[in-house]
């Protein structure tokens, strides 16, 4: 049970019934939680080693996913090797957020490969190639303008 003021949540199912006390009574409505598939948009569907899925379709490569479009012409091929080049190309994507998903592990770049990112307002993110996947999809969910890149595992 979670209680708000004068409401209470009690779980039921994949549900909860929402309950208000009204004078000695508890007035009970049910609120169902129900996953919200937006076919419109590019999401990761699944993530293992050396791939991740997009709408159902995988990638075995570096990919670019927008809300819109998976882009997989971003030269890079593991994360040793990135460049300010490689960062450069999301400028003209001009995301709120860029999400670097750095492989099996969570890796830092040098800031100055930053450099031209910050300059142009742009947020970067690095984690884990699944963490990158989850909060991609829960900030394009919520009409957020972001990109995440991911490296193969």
């Amino acid at each position: 049970m979670v209680e708000s003021g004068a409401y209470s949540l009690f779980p039921q199912g994949t549900g909860f019934y929402l309950c208000q006390p009204c004078r000695g009574k508890r007035l009970e409505r049910r609120l169902a939680l129900h996953l919200e598939k937006v076919s419109h948009l590019k999401t990761f569907t699944g993530h293992g080693d050396g791939y991740v899925t997009v709408n159902d379709r995988r990638y075995e490569q570096a990919v670019v996913v927008t809300a819109g479009a998976v882009l997989t012409d971003w030269p890079a091929t593991d994360f040793a090797s990135l460049t300010a080049e490689h960062f450069d190309y999301f400028l003209p994507l001009q995301p709120e957020v860029l999400l670097l998903g750095t492989g099996r592990q969570q890796q830092f770049a040098h800031p100055q490969l930053l450099k031209n990112l910050i300059q142009a307002g742009i947020g970067i993110e690095f984690m884990d190639t699944p963490a990158a996947c989850r909060t991609y999809n829960i900030l394009v969910a919520e009409d957020r303008k972001v990109v995440a890149a991911v490296l193969p595992s």
